[in-house]
């Protein structure tokens, strides 16, 4: 067949996604790069421009410079609109404009909308989406008018943009922050004992990061949870036990020195944070390194499945638990709730984890390289980047180009997903139908 006669290869709804953030994530930096945008004089250089733009589409929260003292009130604008598409999707963004265009959608669109959020169908997807477009414009502006006053009270009329800037970063679990009037890189260490903004901030992060389709089963079903989505069932359960034992050991462990008070939010606060939020009321480098290693596993954890946060996802860590439980137990396939779970869900587990595991160990390792600095600190770096967390020891400000490089890597891959990355690359190729002979290998 001649080549112009040769059907054209049609983008498939994978790489649309990754596509739509690079989209975004280019056009971010040009405009960052602007010198409007910047409280100094001159351009912005590329590559940092970039990186702030990729933490921001990527909901990190990882950052070069201050955002407080570095970037002007156009530049902050900017942020908070990369935050805002990052947290919500770039496709449901997009579905989004065309809903209040009035366009109609394409089975196409509609695939890559149920891609772009995890859902089970295609079918009541654009319902769906308009539902996650409302609920979180509402959410954001209900954390917003609980925390103006705290900040109105400090900050006088500027509170006002301070209360939406961190209600949108606290849902989208991007973590950025314009407490550096106060301190540069201070983060809410300042209102560590503030209950308003801590309670506030929490919940913004919790609710951000449970998913949308479990927003939409407590809507549906509100109390009656036999009736949930079995995924919502895992979801809640492990986001509870992930913010319950974490709570426990800060609250016995680590903050023994604060006052009750602060102690409690202390604790509850940094239990909440590591779900890819990036916010931290407490200097982290005054944390036991037993502590610093349960915040780097919970970075890598993450959120859950279609939510704002990144992460491996707790559904991904519970359905390796429940394998594991089976295999203990000499059960023919995993399952919860009086539910089986399939294989091929069993083995993308897998696949993420391993993926995950060597972005975050290699990731590190050449950080630590590079920079010269103790493994420990550049691998709490990767896990933030790759998890999508934005916490940090006080390295970021100060690393080389190589190091930025390879956070602005971990940072995309974290958000969009390392199976995403492969299905798009594999999307297209024929699969071989043929199996070779089966040969038992011993394990463990």
């Amino acid at each position: 067949m001649d080549a112009h006669k040769r059907p054209k290869k049609k983008i498939t709804s994978f790489q649309m996604i990754i596509l739509g953030f690079l989209v975004v994530i280019a056009l971010g930096a040009l405009l960052l790069m602007l010198p409007v945008s910047s409280r100094q004089d001159g351009a912005m250089p590329f590559l940092d421009a970039l990186f702030t733009s990729t933490s921001a589409v990527c909901v990190t929260g990882l950052v070069l410079h201050d955002t407080a003292t570095t970037w002007s009130r156009f530049g902050q604008i900017v942020i908070l609109l990369l935050i805002q598409i990052g947290g919500m999707g770039v496709i449901t963004v997009a579905a989004a404009f065309a809903l209040i265009s009035g366009r109609k959608i394409s089975l196409m669109q509609r695939s890559t909308m149920q891609e772009a959020i995890s859902a089970p169908k295609v079918g009541g997807i654009v319902r769906l989406t308009s539902f996650i477009i409302k609920a979180t414009l509402l959410i954001e502006l209900l954390g917003a008018a609980a925390m103006a006053p705290v900040f109105c009270r400090d900050f006088g009329a500027k509170g006002l943009w301070m209360a939406v800037f961190h209600s949108v970063s606290a849902f989208c679990n991007a973590g950025f922050d314009l407490m550096g009037v106060r301190g540069e890189f201070s983060s809410l260490t300042s209102y560590a004992a503030q209950p308003v903004i801590n309670v506030t901030i929490m919940l913004l992060i919790i609710v951000g990061g449970i998913g949308f389709l479990t927003w939409d089963d407590i809507r549906s079903h509100h109390l009656h949870v036999h009736q949930y989505r079995m995924q919502s069932k895992v979801i809640l359960c492990a986001t509870s036990i992930l913010l319950l034992l974490p709570a426990l050991y800060f609250y016995f462990l680590e903050f023994d020195e604060l006052p009750q008070k602060e102690r409690i939010l202390s604790a509850l606060f940094q239990a909440v944070t590591p779900r890819t939020a990036g916010f931290n009321t407490v200097e982290l480098t005054q944390l036991r390194e037993a502590g610093q290693y349960i915040t780097i596993a919970r970075m890598l954890i993450g959120g859950s499945p279609g939510s704002t946060a990144g992460g491996m996802k707790t559904t991904t860590v519970a359905v390796l638990l429940s394998s594991a439980v089976s295999t203990f137990r000499r059960e023919e396939c995993p399952h919860f709730f009086k539910r089986r779970i399939d294989d091929d869900v069993v083995k993308n587990a897998a696949t993420i984890l391993m993926l995950y595991l060597m972005l975050f160990f290699f990731g590190g390792l050449i950080i630590s390289i590079a920079e010269e600095i103790p493994m420990l600190t550049a691998l709490f770096e990767a896990a933030s980047a790759v998890g999508t967390v934005g916490l940090t020891l006080g390295v970021t400000p100060g690393l080389g180009t190589l190091s930025k490089l390879i956070l602005i890597v971990l940072m995309f891959f974290g958000r969009v997903g390392g199976l995403t990355l492969i299905f798009a690359a594999l999307s297209g190729k024929q699969k071989n139908g043929a199996k070779y002979p089966r040969e038992k290998v011993t394990v463990g």
